[in-house]
């Protein structure tokens, strides 16, 4: 039973730090590096399912077939994740047509190579509603300060048991010396 919860402490741990990294790479994105950007509709079902968390980076060249995350990233506007299923150049920029895998129509506006943020490089499955609960004040509070309260509470309670052991072994050595 110890070792059972030894083993679900040190996942849980694990799982932890994973989540704050996704959400400190999502929360303060590096330009021109790897970005994490969450699918909010099922456009690309089944290959990217909503809720999930697609890794995307920059390329110099995007051709058809790839899927690229692109549009406007602010409060308001969210990016779209859609596949390329062709390209062509109109006065020396290169035009993309867009098509999201669940659409029967492709995207109704050409994209230019500079508003794509990046290819998609892998998703993890529903990965994104825990970034985007965690980016919510009670979310944060739940999947990050309630986990750090526990493990605190936890090494508390060995420090303290370590701390009596201590003492008992002082005063029986106290004993065995009267």
């Amino acid at each position: 039973m110890d070792k059972a919860f030894k083993i679900f402490y040190r996942t849980f741990y694990v799982a932890i730090i994973v989540i704050i990294a996704f959400l400190l790479i999502a929360l303060f994105p590096i330009k021109g590096n790897i970005q994490i950007k969450i699918v909010k509709s099922g456009s690309m079902e089944p290959s990217i399912k909503t809720g999930s968390v697609v890794i995307i980076k920059p390329s110099a060249n995007y051709t058809t077939g790839d899927v690229v995350t692109f549009g406007k990233d602010t409060k308001t506007d969210i990016p779209t994740t859609h596949r390329i299923i062709s390209s062509r150049a109109q006065n020396g920029v290169i035009m993309f047509t867009t098509k999201g895998d669940a659409n029967e129509d492709k995207d109704t506006s050409e994209i230019r190579q500079s508003d794509i943020h990046g290819k998609v490089l892998f998703d993890v499955p529903f990965f994104g509603y825990i970034i985007d609960l965690a980016r919510k004040p009670l979310g944060f509070a739940v999947l990050i300060i309630l986990p750090a309260i526990i493990v605190m509470y936890d090494e508390g309670v060995k420090i303290f048991r370590e701390i009596s052991k201590m003492r008992k072994k002082k005063e029986e050595v106290v004993e065995n010396i009267q």
